[in-house]
């Protein structure tokens, strides 16, 4: 094989006879892979994207909207109290679907965010109504935010118990839909705080209390019914696996061939 380099007459070193070897590759960042950071393969995103950013932001914005309602800073005189955690609430539970939709469109799926995702709603949902127990008792007693917070922890164990078995059970409309009632609850409670109704026009006037107490109690009644409907539907996947399981297992015990005689008493027989 000739030599790859050598020396002129100069005393420089010259290359003759380089070959690129094909199957040498050497990656390089490129301008459309926003993912890249400096020392880092371009092939591995950094965890912590536009989407999951906007998660985080959702789970610091929980301590936020705790100390506001419990905090003795803010005035209740002229609602400013219920006014800011009202936007805040609002604001954190909007980027539930920001988030999820930002990371389908962009491609940036992770780990970190399928984890945080889910964890995020459920505190703010369980900081909100543990909150809102000390806030307006009359409206949230604590068996109400136990029979929420109950709901959430079971959906958890029951997406664990399904990851762990190899399949998943989908978010149901009905869900989704708990998920905007309790949203529409929840604000109703915090402005019920400060206002029992705002005069429209007029004799007019919005009823904040009652819508308060008619969404809280049609709340309970449909996290009770989704929290039914998600295990029903888990308890089917894991009913059909048990029968896959049997099934095979009885197929597998049909076909088990014969044990053969041992060869000592091949012989035996023989003489």
């Amino acid at each position: 094989m000739p030599a790859l380099c050598s020396l002129d007459p100069n005393g420089h070193v010259a290359f003759s006879n380089f070959r690129v070897f094909p199957f040498i590759a050497f990656p390089l960042p490129v301008a459309h892979n926003q993912n890249w950071i400096p020392g880092r393969p371009p092939d591995h995103p950094s965890p912590v994207n536009l989407p999951n950013s906007i998660t985080l932001i959702r789970i610091f914005s929980i301590p936020l909207l705790m100390w506001i309602l419990s905090s003795g800073r803010f005035s209740s005189v002229n609602g400013e109290k219920e006014l800011l955690a009202s936007a805040i609430f609002i604001a954190a539970s909007m980027t539930d679907g920001i988030d999820g939709y930002l990371a389908r469109k962009r491609g940036q799926i992770t780990t970190m965010g399928i984890l945080l995702d889910p964890l995020a709603d459920k505190l703010l949902i369980a900081a909100a109504f543990i909150t809102l127990v000390q806030l307006s008792p009359s409206l949230v007693p604590a068996w109400i935010a136990v029979i929420v917070i109950g709901r959430e922890f079971l959906v958890t164990g029951l997406r664990s118990i399904a990851a762990s078995e190899g399949f998943t059970v989908e978010a149901s409309e009905l869900g989704k839909f708990k998920m905007v009632v309790q949203i529409v609850s929840v604000v109703a409670v915090i402005l019920d705080h400060r206002w029992k109704e705002w005069p429209i026009y007029g004799h007019y006037f919005f009823p904040v209390h009652w819508i308060a107490y008619l969404a809280i109690w049609f709340m309970v009644c449909v996290s009770l019914v989704s929290a039914i409907d998600y295990f029903v539907a888990f308890w089917s996947k894991i009913d059909q696996r048990g029968v896959k399981r049997r099934r095979r297992a009885f197929i597998l015990s049909r076909r088990r061939k014969p044990v053969p005689p041992p060869a000592d008493r091949d012989v035996a027989a023989s003489t």
